[in-house]
């Protein structure tokens, strides 16, 4: 799998931020007690268990912040997947430098390839249905950027990433508007050509009134899976159909199996589970 990378430039502040927060005020006293100033360390950064790795940059940009100087050799690239005891890069610099930079870089790799390990696990049920799984909006605040990468990095796709970016008609902007069809119309007048204008449904009946107006996307909330047929049936195609709520591993594939053409999954960055990553001097 081929990856476009994020900017160093979009990364470095989290990267730095962290870095700050676990420096404090006066460095790490650890090297600093126990390390020669002018000592010069070897490491690798090793999977635990099995996985799709995401992040490598985190690592390296750690690294670069404390020594610009050392060397970071990627072995297993984002996208790749890994198994226990893989070497996933080497990196060798100032060893104080290694060792203050190892807890940030672990985190946020360690981060990244646990989401993009759940999202390889979804994509993989649905595949030869057609959908599509993607993301949604339920970030880990400041990561937004990285946690949505590593789902590509998973197999998944991209859900809008913030507010600016699409408009996404909820149950309380109906409510506010007075119904779901005129809240879908006056989107339809504000938004630009470039603009996809997506409504959330709770029933068939919304779902047809929603498409009198034209949506580009319509969410279907917590159907249950014949109305997930049904819908797709009602539809013929007018609207991208995507599924949400009562998402799991256990349900996506029957709901994939409907018809519908996205499923979105709040679980991808919300609740993936850390993957195991290391830092084995060599």
């Amino acid at each position: 799998m081929t990856l476009s990378p994020l900017p160093d430039l979009l990364i470095r502040p989290l990267i730095e931020a962290a870095l700050a927060e676990d420096l404090g005020r006066a460095g790490d006293i650890t090297g600093q007690a126990c390390i020669d100033a002018d000592a010069r360390l070897s490491v690798a950064y090793v999977s635990r268990q099995d996985g799709r790795v995401a992040g490598l940059c985190c690592a390296r940009l750690a690294l670069a912040a404390l020594d610009p100087t050392a060397s970071f050799e990627v072995v297993t690239p984002d996208g790749a997947d890994c198994a226990p005891s893989m070497v996933l890069a080497r990196a060798e610099g100032d060893a104080r430098a290694v060792l203050a930079a190892e807890r940030v870089g672990l985190n946020l790799l360690g981060r990244l390839s646990g989401v993009a390990t759940l999202t390889r696990a979804y994509v993989r049920l649905v595949e030869g249905t057609g959908a599509v799984i993607v993301d949604t909006r339920k970030t880990t605040p400041g990561l937004r950027a990285l946690e949505k990468y590593a789902v590509r990095c998973g197999g998944g796709t991209n859900h809008r990433f913030g507010l600016d970016d699409a408009i996404l008609i909820k149950d309380n902007h109906v409510v506010a508007c007075g119904g779901v069809g005129e809240a879908v119309r006056r989107a339809r007048a504000f938004a630009g050509h470039l603009v996809k204008v997506e409504v959330e449904v709770d029933g068939l009946d919304q779902l047809e009134d929603a498409l009198k107006h034209g949506p580009d996307v319509v969410m279907l909330d917590n159907f249950s899976l014949g109305d997930l047929r049904t819908a797709v049936s009602l539809a013929k195609g007018r609207a991208v159909l995507e599924a949400s709520g009562g998402v799991n591993l256990t349900t996506v594939k029957a709901i994939a199996e409907t018809g519908v053409d996205v499923i979105s999954v709040g679980a991808l960055t919300h609740s993936a589970p850390v993957l195991d990553i290391g830092l084995d001097a060599v």
